[in-house]
């Protein structure tokens, strides 16, 4: 249940937003100008009519108690996921000043309403009583997978003869070549049903002629990808966890077979990434009580955000099951009990010298691991000449900010939230530096998204 008296702040109303361009014009549809009928129940349920451009306004709901995240509904137009309608309705909603006042939802609202929330228990209860997905024939299951299997033990094979003859005509050929001998690479790749070989080629193709250093990254990509390759053809001597993450690494599906832990899981950073097919959505989640970190990764549509949305600094009771794979964080979020609520907890910080020495550590589990989720207690962002660095408030050390990070408008809100003094930073360490996530100021205080 939410209670009409527990509102969420703009920012985590804000952090749902699928773009820039639906958050500023969501803002703009937060006040009470656009918006007639508005109301909300204590079952979590918020509605209104929205004046748009014609003569019928557009009928906006939204099911914040639903326990996988909020759920929308509106009569616009809009790909959007949540379109700027919901946005705007959400931050009126959180402003707490009477504008949405408690009430019964009117009859459209209702319907989608009760219609959600029956199917919702039509789902769980057949989750719970019904067959597992896998449970076709186990021994065609065996068999494709073998064909698959050969598939790409026959394209790491061609992938390794590529790069051998790489490194005898010089790296410099690299670049007289052009992208187009990467593209035809990475579709060989795809052939031989190993996507994650096709995605590290195609980063190869980007790197000659980018800048100074480029033979370097060049060669280091290389090497990380000879060591996939090699990782893929002896995997029978691999121990069991990084058997596993090779093959994740490879792109080979696997299930979230790990045992469920309960716990209450709080939203640390929510961010997209697109491609020009598919929208996947990282939500990175502190257990509580078990001190553990996982990411839970949602896709949608090119062009279309994932439903999957967690708004940060909020807290949920859930369960989740940890992906196969040494040191991998991912999970799937499983039963949840209690749709996200605010909370005062925060995730526990170390030092950027101890972060740095975590991302190392994990090296050993997953030597292709671009970065490690870490917070930072009591840093201070520092400009170093063009360059940003969080600095710890107690010790002379540092951590340089991603060229990622750099570019992001979270920066000049994490500088604001400072105010030059320390705050703790959630992000992601790696060899490239430190991408700031989510922010809380000194003391108390509620998160502040920074991406």
């Amino acid at each position: 249940m939410t209670q009409q008296g527990v509102r969420w702040t703009a920012d985590q109303v804000l952090a749902l937003a699928p773009d820039a361009a639906s958050r500023k014009a969501g803002s703009k549809l937060g006040t009470v100008g656009p918006w007639s009928e508005a109301g909300s129940s204590d079952e979590g349920a918020v509605w209104g009519l929205c004046k748009g451009s014609g003569s019928k306004p557009y009928q906006t709901v939204v099911d914040v108690a639903d326990t996988s995240g909020p759920a929308y509904k509106c009569s616009c137009p809009s790909r959007k996921f949540p379109c700027k309608h919901a946005l705007g309705l959400l931050l009126l909603w959180a402003g707490g000043d009477g504008a949405v006042p408690p009430g019964q939802p009117p009859a459209w609202a209702g319907e989608w309403l009760e219609g959600r929330r029956k199917r919702a228990g039509e789902k769980r209860t057949a989750g719970a009583g019904g067959s597992s997905p896998g449970s076709g024939d186990p021994e065609a299951a065996r068999r494709r997978a073998e064909r698959r299997a050969e598939r790409i033990t026959a394209g790491a094979s061609e992938l390794e003869q590529r790069l051998t003859d790489l490194l005898r005509g010089g790296l410099a050929t690299a670049e007289q070549a052009g992208y187009g001998l990467w593209e035809e690479t990475a579709a060989r790749m795809v052939d031989a049903q190993a996507p994650g070989l096709a995605a590290r080629v195609r980063e190869l193709g980007a790197i000659p002629s980018s800048g100074p250093g480029w033979p370097v990254r060049l060669l280091e990509e290389c090497a990380l990808l000879h060591l996939l390759d090699q990782g893929w053809l002896h995997r029978e001597r691999l121990p069991d966890g990084l058997a596993a993450t090779v093959r994740s690494r490879i792109g080979l599906p696997g299930a979230a077979d790990g045992p469920p832990l309960r716990d209450r899981w709080l939203v640390l950073a929510q961010y997209d990434t697109a491609d020009a097919k598919l929208t996947t959505r990282r939500i990175w989640l502190h257990g509580a009580d078990s001190g553990c970190t996982a990411l839970v990764l949602s896709y949608g549509a090119a062009g279309r955000a994932p439903e999957l949305a967690l708004p940060v600094g909020l807290a949920l009771e859930a369960e989740v099951s940890a992906y196969p794979g040494a040191g991998q964080p991912r999970a799937a979020l499983g039963g949840q009990f209690a749709p996200p609520a605010p909370t005062a907890v925060r995730p526990p910080g170390v030092t950027t010298t101890e972060a740095t020495a975590r991302y190392g550590e994990a090296l050993r589990d997953d030597p292709w691991l671009d970065s490690v989720p870490v917070t930072l207690d009591r840093v201070i962002p520092v400009q170093d000449g063009d360059s940003w660095q969080l600095a710890d408030a107690d010790k002379d050390t540092a951590l340089p900010l991603t060229p990622t990070a750099r570019a992001r408008p979270g920066l000049w809100r994490l500088v604001a939230l400072s105010g030059g003094g320390p705050v703790k930073v959630f992000g992601e360490c790696g060899h490239r530096g430190f991408t700031p996530l989510t922010a809380w100021p000194e003391g108390a205080g509620e998160a502040v998204p920074l991406c």
